[in-house]
């Protein structure tokens, strides 16, 4: 959660306005107390920009294509009875599915 003094809200109103419509919340401090909160309104966080944030911070990463049914029935590990489901968790994620 980001932190601004009142001075700081003032001066960079639209750039603290900004983090909110991302989807994050700032706190606005006087002297070193906080004093207000800054949020997003309930249903305005717009998914895209939230996304976007999450990329720029390596906490995710989009996929590019059309994920069907049939491909991922196609991709996921089948145990057989040799394989425990723990090996086939394993190995799926070794393999980067």
């Amino acid at each position: 959660m980001k932190t601004a003094t009142i001075t700081e809200a003032k001066n960079g109103l639209s750039a603290l306005i900004d983090r909110v419509r991302a989807g994050e919340s700032v706190v606005i401090t006087d002297r070193g107390v906080p004093v207000a909160v800054l949020e997003p309104a309930p249903g305005r966080v717009d998914l895209d920009d939230r996304l976007a944030r999450l990329e720029r911070q390596g906490l995710i990463r989009r996929g590019t294509g059309v994920l069907t049914v049939e491909r991922i029935r196609a991709l996921r590990p089948t145990p057989g009875p040799d394989i425990d489901a723990v090996s086939a968790l394993i190995e799926e994620r070794r393999s980067g599915w």
